[in-house]
């Protein structure tokens, strides 16, 4: 099976404060069912108030990280046999979510 990034930047997510709970109870919703049909991996949001950094090959840790880089908002990694089925998924995730989604398929990797 193939595993698939379903992401969305957090500015996409433009929600009221009463919004906001309900939303998150809906993701979660969608998280669950996941978990329990077994193609669950794993997921979360990305910290946006601890700055990234890049790390060097020696150590070295700079503040300046990769041009046009952007990793913040919420993802899921999910584990399915087909990109249609990962469409299926990332939909649930938008509707829950109230904001479109990435979806992005990982190459196979045979030691994962």
């Amino acid at each position: 099976m193939t595993k698939y990034l379903i992401s969305f930047p957090s500015e996409a997510m433009v929600l009221t404060d009463e919004e906001l709970p309900i939303v998150a109870a809906d993701a979660r919703a969608v998280i669950e069912d996941a978990k329990a049909a077994g193609v669950y991996v794993f997921g979360g949001g990305i910290e946006e108030q601890v700055d990234p950094v890049l790390v060097s090959a020696d150590g070295t840790v700079s503040p300046e990280i990769y041009p046009d880089s952007r990793l913040k908002g919420g993802f899921t990694v999910l584990e399915l046999p087909t990109r249609a089925d990962a469409v299926l998924w990332a939909k649930k995730m938008a509707a829950a979510c109230r904001c479109p989604q990435e979806l992005r398929e990982f190459m196979y990797d045979s030691a994962s």
